[in-house]
């Protein structure tokens, strides 16, 4: 319900569903530079002005939904696509949920979860600004500040204000904005003061940034994808796409029309 209301040009269209008696399909907007995931695994790092870039267009899309009290809850490489240009397109709004107040759902992905999620205390919009942080120091340094194959611990790791360790290879102005951003405490996080996100935009981090360039689109982005045609699926591990056959079961033929396209 949420994705099909927005239009927003970072966000993918959700233009229809229908389901048969077993599957729920979701007809999406096609994104064909693949996933921020699969860049970030081929690089392993990405220079400061490619993330800083990607991480502007990602606090344009974040703000756009917390005007409208959405909370995206599920910020990471994988939900984040890049088009034809190289401009991001978030997708997957599984957890998203409008909350005016506080929600207690716990949900997200492990790495990514906000300290506040992990205690189950509440928490508002401020846990994408965490998730953000994250995001910042994975792009810079190919791997996540929390790691441990025990998920309690890493809970615990998460929780723990003293865990954060920045290495001296990033430079100390992205140093200080991801500090400011992975505070466990959310209300002394950046981003949750009464300047809302003025206070992530005007950080110096982004001082060299045209924030009205940015948002209007206007050149194509850092990375820029291998795309032959609007049909091009090269930019995405392919998989096998199984018609479904359910014996008895008559099968709606919106729903055989879209399998016939592969």
């Amino acid at each position: 319900m949420i994705l099909q209301n927005l239009n927003y040009p970072a966000i993918v269209k959700l233009y229809s569903s229908f389901n048969d008696p077993f599957n729920l399909y979701l007809l999406m907007e096609y994104v064909p530079g693949g996933e921020l995931f699969t860049y970030m695994r081929k690089f392993g790092q990405l220079s400061e002005h490619v993330t800083k870039f990607i991480v502007a267009e990602i606090v344009i899309v974040l703000d756009f939904l917390h005007a409208m009290n959405i909370i995206y809850r599920d910020l990471k490489p994988e939900n984040i696509l890049l088009d034809a240009r190289g401009h991001i397109k978030l997708t997957d709004f599984g957890f998203a949920k409008i909350v005016t107040d506080k929600t207690w759902t716990t949900c997200g992905t492990p790495d990514y979860l906000a300290p506040e999620i992990i205690s189950g205390t509440g928490h508002y919009k401020f846990v994408d600004w965490w998730s953000l942080g994250i995001l910042i120091y994975e792009m810079l340094l190919g791997y996540p500040p929390f790691r441990d194959e025990i998920t309690f611990h890493l809970f615990e790791k998460i929780c723990d204000p003293t865990m954060l360790i920045i290495p001296d290879s990033v430079g100390g102005v992205a140093r200080d904005l991801i500090s400011k951003l992975l505070v466990v405490e959310p209300t002394r996080r950046l981003g949750s003061g009464y300047r809302g996100v003025l206070e992530i935009t005007e950080h110096p981090w982004f001082a060299t940034l045209d924030w009205a360039a940015i948002a209007k689109r206007e050149t194509n982005g850092p990375i820029t994808p291998t795309v032959s045609s609007p049909h091009d699926t090269s930019n995405y591990t392919c998989r096998p796409i199984i018609q479904p056959s359910y014996e008895g079961v008559v099968v709606p033929p919106e729903i055989n029309a879209f399998f016939d396209t592969f």
